[in-house]
């Protein structure tokens, strides 16, 4: 059952708008949903007129806690120990992309604004404005621990300190610098205190993130994905860091509090937008993409591939995507080697804010709930997460919603601008008193660096058990016992308050932490066991002697304890410290532990420990797989990072001789590993007929992840292999790999020779005798004009026109012939070109990193137009015929259309009408990340025009709007341009009526 809360829009955004907000909790066949304790009833706040609800658990109400005009547009929240609620603001939110004159502007620079509920009746009563900082930059996460404030907002970790208590800043301190993402949603996000005394935080993929701690050491990270904002225009993957390895895309990160030992704590995300830790260590990550079907939310492991770009970060997983694979199980690169298991998948979207609720104050049931903000959903989904071997289950609730469920299938021809679309969850923080407050960014559109409110509105509501109105505690933090009922506290940060004061005094405080042991709550016990590991040699015993604990996550905790006071070496090939040594003989005894997850972790704790060291511990590790488990697998193929021929050297002895009987558990051992040594036993695998077919893809997936020459040799020959499967498996993977790890091992050109088509053949032909000064200009126009008719012949013209290679009159001359060109790519580009100033939608740059600016505003469809078009009544029926005659070729819908732009079958959960109307009609103002359109001209005049996946130092890979992807060696590129208007053409050009709009919009948003 559900309860719902009317509550009223503060003022009109819309002539037919007012907020419907919503929270409620859905069950999927797979999830564990929270039972609620009374039949459903409803309540009402009377902040106006016209009033609408929220729905969530029906043991639980909700408050408006706060609105604007208090703040404005806030994007991260966090709670102090006196149960203020701090804000920081984006007002200032791309101002390059949303240009409006009536939007709200800061001119001094963005806000940290601090709300109190001072007479403690559930409403924030009091706002003041800690600082106004021009450095602030549409910062997006801030962590107050203690009086020290410290924001997230790249290139910055920004730390304030209030030494006096005024609420003001004293000082301000640069923690860390170097990261990219400027005024990007795919930046700096919020620091979170974990429960072993550091900091935790993320960062998406805008880099490069060039980063160096107090120590001096320096994370370098990178991928091939620019674009988002006018400053990130330069990246690029394989950057090494100072430990030697490649970190690439989004990153978890963790850091001292004193600025020190910076580490990587997984990568390879998209937007990862926040991290939460539970009071055992776990990490807790969701992540986003423009793809509707691709978010997720997961379980980190430490180390852990999250599998976005390819491990180098020179491709996306369009490049990488094989025959046959889903857009999930490509897009996350789950049938890769190395890369962690996805999680829970949960469709469109656009998550930020996550936190785990640890208190009780709310109901023991809703103990350690994962609370993951989806902005683009219009809800806060809800996970029990469940130890399942050595990784998690994470059943999902819709636990907070704008809709009564979620994915139900609305009228939406009936509804002109729902507005229910407009709750926009940027955050979810549990608050000194054990309430959860969620902030409300509130908007028409999320993603694609727009915003539609111009007045900068925002929300906080507070969550609070039915009938309760809990109060802040307070705490005398002078003496032992309030430190202690501070590391208790239900929100996270307020928690170090207690942890730091508590671990300054050692060993003496040790009898009384340890009587939190005995405390109902395992969370609080898992606290203590962290703090102990800080509490000196005691308290250290006392913490190994928890590894023999009855609860495996108690003996998960004791270890993670000891190793976070473990120091390691930061440095490549370094070998190990003192006090790891200690540990060895520890993680010996736990490597035979009867628990998966415990042996997981004893993993995870020997990456970068030498295999002598280590032998016997990985060995026992691999007797404990049960060919399974994938989270398993995963840990030890991290264990295994840089000692893979060591240990198959030592597993192959007891390997049957025939690799066709291999039985599933060592074939994934193998596919994990993928040793060098291995390449002619894995291709028996591949050859033998007595074999699944799945198992032979299995093992020539194994062979395409080895980088030598002797497995591209094998796998050239079996491009001649008589089983025609086999072959054109081979095929595929010598035809991909050659452009990237594999490019420098073969001859390639003497190998596989690439082919150009007869046509392109004649197309260069006539290129020459445009570049030849000796020709006349009535030739040059005949020639030109026949080119301008075809395909192939029009997309050399535009790669001439864009490197400045025709004369004026030329371009007048086939300006009508080629914008009729019958392949509408060429179409598409031409106008950049080739069309009357007047027409031309942006100005094109020049040059190797040149790129065009982004379209005028004035050319928009304007906002009355498109509601216009949704006063229509659409027919999906004909909106589907629409959608094949002019989307499929690009857009997957169902099982209609193809795999090139984003996939469009859950659509209806990210937009209402009116936003995708708007994406439609004007497809440039908002290009989905990723998607930005590409032009790529050889040295030779062939032109390749689509979206860029790879980008590497041996190759290009470019693909058009067909889905044909063209590999293009780095050394032939002659020039290359991104433009920032879409491959998709807008409705004028394609032909469309406005009533079939509406119909392919009704389409569209049918579930």
């Amino acid at each position: 059952m559900r309860t719902t809360l009317s509550i009223t829009a503060p003022f009109a955004f819309t002539t037919a708008a007012l907020l419907l907000l919503a929270m409620q909790a859905f069950q999927p066949k797979t999830t564990r949903s929270v039972a609620p304790a009374e039949p459903q009833r409803q309540y009402s706040i009377a902040l106006g007129s016209d009033s609408t609800r929220l729905y969530l658990p029906d043991d639980l109400e909700a408050a408006l806690w706060a609105e604007a005009p208090m703040f404005f547009n806030p994007t991260n929240i966090d709670v102090d120990a006196r149960g203020r609620v701090w804000v920081t603001e984006a007002v200032n939110y791309r101002k390059f992309n949303n240009k409006a004159e009536t939007r709200l502007n800061h001119p001094e620079g963005e806000r940290i604004v601090i709300l109190e509920d001072t007479n403690g009746d559930g409403q924030a009563d009091e706002r003041k404005i800690f600082v106004t900082d021009p450095d602030l930059v549409s910062p997006l996460g801030i962590a107050v621990i203690g009086n020290k404030v410290i924001v997230s907002c790249s290139p910055n970790l920004v730390v304030y300190t209030d030494d006096n208590g005024d609420d003001k800043p004293d000082r301000k301190e640069v923690m860390l610098t170097g990261f990219g993402g400027l005024d990007h949603d795919h930046s700096l996000h919020a620091l979170v205190a974990g429960p072993d005394g550091k900091y935790y935080f993320n960062t998406g993929n805008a880099g490069p993130h060039v980063v160096t701690d107090k120590d001096g050491w320096t994370l370098r990270s990178g991928s091939l994905y620019v674009g988002g904002t006018p400053y990130n225009t330069v990246n690029h993957g394989k950057q090494v860091s100072d430990d030697g390895r490649v970190w690439v895309g989004g990153l978890a990160l963790r850091i001292n509090p004193d600025g020190s030992g910076l580490k990587v704590m997984g990568h390879n995300f998209r937007n990862n937008y926040e991290t939460a830790l539970d009071s055992y260590g776990n990490m807790w990550q969701n992540d986003n993409d423009d793809q509707v079907v691709a978010c997720r939310t997961s379980w980190l492991m430490e180390g852990g591939n999250a599998g976005y770009f390819s491990s180098d970060g020179t491709r996306y997983w369009q490049a990488d995507q094989r025959p046959g694979q889903t857009i999930p199980t490509a897009h996350w690169h789950q049938d890769d080697p190395g890369v962690m298991p996805v999680g829970d998948m949960t469709g469109a979207g656009s998550p930020t804010g996550v936190v785990v609720y640890e208190g009780d104050e709310l109901g023991i049931q809703y103990r350690g709930m994962l609370l993951s903000a989806e902005a683009g959903r219009n809800v806060i989904f809800g996970y029990k997460p469940e130890l399942w071997g050595a990784g998690y289950r994470m059943p999902r609730t819709d636990f907070i919603s704008t809709f009564p469920q979620v994915d139900e299938n609305y009228k939406w021809d009936k509804i002109e601008n729902d507005a229910r679309k407009w709750f926009r969850p940027s955050d979810v923080a549990v608050g000194a008193d054990g309430a959860l407050y969620i902030a409300d960014w509130y908007d028409p559109v999320v993603g694609g660096h727009q915003m539609k409110d111009g007045k900068g509105y925002g929300r906080i509501y507070r969550i609070t058990r039915r009938g309760q109105n809990p109060r802040v505690p307070r705490l005398d933090l002078r003496t032992v016992q309030g430190q202690i009922e501070a590391l208790k506290n239900p929100a996270v940060n307020v928690r170090m308050l207690g942890f730091d004061l508590l671990r300054q005094q050692g060993e003496k405080v040790l009898e009384p932490v340890k009587a939190v042991l005995s405390s109902p709550n395992p969370y609080h016990r898992a606290r203590a066991i962290f703090l102990m590991a800080h509490l000196g040699a005691e308290g250290q015993f006392e913490v190994e002697r928890l590894l023999k604990a009855g609860d495996a996550m108690m003996r998960i905790t004791a270890l993670r304890a000891l190793r976070s006071i473990t120091p390691e070496n930061s440095k490549a090939n370094s070998g190990l410290t003192d006090s790891q040594k200690a540990l060895m003989p520890l993680l010996g005894n736990l490597s035979i532990d009867p628990n998966a997850a415990v042996r997981r972790e004893v993993a995870i704790a020997l990456r970068d420990v030498p295999y002598a060291d280590c032998r016997n511990m990985l060995l026992n590790l691999v007797k404990g797989y049960d060919g399974q488990d994938r989270y398993y697998l995963t840990a030890l193929g991290i264990a295994a990072d840089g000692k893979e021929e060591s240990l198959f050297a030592d597993l192959r002895p007891a390997l049957p001789a025939d690799p066709a009987e291999w039985d599933q558990r060592t074939a994934n051992l193998i596919w994990e590993l993928h040793p060098k040594t291995a390449v002619d036993l894995v291709k028996k695998r591949v050859e033998a007929p007595s074999l699944t077919a799945d198992a032979r893809q299995q093992a020539m997936t194994t062979l395409g992840f080895i980088n030598t020459p002797a497995a591209a040799n094998v796998m050239v020959e079996l491009t001649r292999s008589a089983d025609k499967n086999v072959a054109a498996q081979a095929q595929y993977w010598t035809g991909f790999r050659r452009g990237n790890d594999w490019a420098t091992l073969l001859n390639w050109d003497e190998v596989m020779p690439m082919k150009v088509s007869s046509a392109e053949q004649q197309m260069l032909a006539k290129r020459q005798i445009l570049l030849d000064e000796y020709k006349s200009d009535t030739e040059k126009r005949r020639v030109a004009l026949d080119m301008a008719r075809t395909p192939e012949g029009g997309q050399i013209l535009v790669g001439l026109a864009a490197d400045k290679k025709l004369p004026d009159n030329l371009l007048r001359a086939v300006g009508p012939t080629i914008l009729k060109n019958p392949d509408q790519s060429v179409r598409t580009m031409a106008k950049e070109y080739f069309a009357p100033q007047s027409e031309k939608l942006s100005e094109t740059g020049t040059g190797e990193s040149g790129s065009s600016a982004s379209a005028k505003a004035s050319e928009a469809v304007s906002s009355p137009e498109i509601a216009q078009i949704a006063m229509l009544t659409g027919n999906g029926t004909n909106g589907l015929g629409v959608f094949k005659a002019n989307c499929a070729t690009c857009h997957r819908h169902g099982r209609e259309g193809n795999d090139v732009g984003p996939e469009l079958t859950q659509i209806h959960q990210k937009f209402d009408k009116n936003a995708l109307l708007d994406a439609i009609i004007n497809p440039s103002a908002g290009i989905a990340f990723g998607y930005e359109p590409w032009l790529i001209t050889t040295k030779k005049g062939q032109t390749f025009y689509g979206f860029l996946v790879s980008d590497g130092d041996q190759s290009v890979i470019v693909k058009g709007v067909t889905g044909q992807k063209h590999t293009i060696p780095t050394k032939d590129v002659f020039s290359r341009r991104q433009y920032k208007t879409s491959l998709m053409p807008t409705p004028d050009a394609m032909g469309l009526t406005k009533q079939q709009l509406a119909d392919l919009t009704a389409f569209l948003l049918k579930q």
